[in-house]
């Protein structure tokens, strides 16, 4: 699977977990240096708070169009570690 935006390769792996429709992606996978810390956060029942990255590619901004679970509810524990996308991310194999 690949995440992609604005024509670069986010992340790659073969190795993503699926919840609710969202491939989660590990963070050793991602490119870290197209990822800017976001100060939103956003809270589910079961999986817990999740905080949000936005990605820069290019000089474009996606404002917090990854997140993760810096400590995900033990029914999450599958996505410790790991990175999804939205916002006109296109994930993909």
């Amino acid at each position: 699977m690949r995440a992609i935006w604005n024509g670069t390769v986010i992340a790659s792996s073969d190795d993503t977990v699926v919840v609710e429709g969202n491939h989660y992606f590990p963070a050793d996978s991602v490119d870290q240096a197209l990822l800017r810390p976001s100060s939103t956060t956003s809270v589910c029942p079961w999986k817990g708070t999740a905080s949000y990255y936005s990605v820069e590619v290019d000089g474009r901004t996606n404002p917090d169009a990854a997140w993760f679970y810096p400590t995900p509810k033990d029914a999450a524990a599958e996505i410790a570690d790991r990175v999804a996308f939205w916002k006109g991310i296109d994930v993909t194999d």
